[in-house]
């Protein structure tokens, strides 16, 4: 699973991540969430959505493992429109875009026929979110609007890594401890909330969501640590390089959090994924499948910002 990024933007993602995990906190306060039905209700099964993906290398492998999970979910009509594709890219990158084959973002939203359209901010605050919102709503006031929350891309050794030191061997994600963990992210988590909240506040009602991928890496990797994850015996098994492109588990992880947060309902009992199906490691059955979905269901419902309330059990 290799990804199709240029060397030369190696120093832009370092400087970006660092700056992300630099910045300085933010006040924040939880947007109000809409309602979840009960996951794998006979009778609520959601209706498809349009997909526009603006991304970064960070989120490339999720609309094909999406609309896998939508359909065997029984979801119809889920439709990928479009992705626009640029390595390490800020949105704002992704707005300055000029208009061509490669980029037609701004041109789908135009149309009003998009329901749903996700990014991958490497930071936060970043105005090109607030411009995707803003153009949009004017086309299609019934948007809605995501942003994955990534994980950290280096541990705190590999923030102090030289540009010389990439083109080598994996960096040692191991070497980091559940401390480092506990602040790993925290300060970009923060940021994204801010924004999301501001925009939220300008737009009168809650329109921007949190994919909180990162979250869910964090408890990930901490349980590896505890060796509390049968399957998975390193964190340096999640990633494929020091960048932190994924490999199939966190993929598939990264996946069922997309699902969750984009559909309301919980991915746990869809079957295993081509993703993870085709990695072909025995220790990745599906009860490794399964922890996966259960993390994920766990991380959505316990974040006020990913829009989904957990069902209420006193209800039928």
């Amino acid at each position: 699973m290799k990804h199709p990024y240029n060397s030369k933007f190696v120093p832009a993602a370092v400087a970006a991540i660092t700056a992300c995990i630099g910045l300085l906190s933010w006040q924040s306060a939880s947007a109000q969430p809409v309602s979840a039905s009960a996951p794998n209700a006979a009778n609520a099964i959601p209706a498809g959505q349009r997909m526009y993906y603006a991304s970064h290398s960070l989120m490339w492998d999720v609309p094909t493992p999406l609309a896998e999970m939508a359909t065997a979910y029984g979801i119809s009509n889920h439709v990928l429109v479009g992705i626009q594709s640029m390595g390490f890219s800020r949105t704002q990158q992704q707005w300055d875009a000029r208009e061509d084959a490669q980029h037609q973002a701004k041109p789908a939203l135009r149309t009003g026929k998009v329901d749903v359209f996700v990014m991958s901010p490497m930071a936060m605050p970043d105005t090109g979110v607030a411009n995707f919102v803003k153009l949009g709503l004017s086309n299609n006031p019934a948007m809605r609007f995501f942003v994955q929350n990534n994980w950290a891309g280096f541990n705190q050794d590999g923030q102090k890594a030289s540009m010389s030191s990439m083109a080598g061997p994996p960096h040692p994600w191991d070497a980091t401890t559940e401390e480092d963990l506990k602040t790993l992210n925290t300060t970009c988590e923060k940021a994204f909330e801010a924004q999301v909240k501001q925009i939220n506040e300008e737009v009168g009602h809650p329109v921007l969501f949190i994919i909180p991928t990162s979250q869910a890496n964090t408890d990930l990797r901490t349980r590896i640590i505890r060796k509390e994850f049968p399957g998975l015996d390193k964190q340096s098994q999640l990633f494929l390089d020091q960048i932190g492109h994924p490999t199939p588990p966190l993929v598939t992880l990264n996946t069922y959090i997309h699902f969750a947060v984009l559909y309301g309902r919980s991915p746990v009992g869809l079957p295993m994924p081509t993703v993870l199906k085709r990695a072909n490691n025995p220790k990745w059955d599906d009860a490794f499948n399964k922890a996966l979905q259960e993390l994920a269901w766990k991380t959505v419902i316990g974040d006020p910002y990913s829009g989904v309330k957990a069902p209420d059990a006193t209800k039928p």
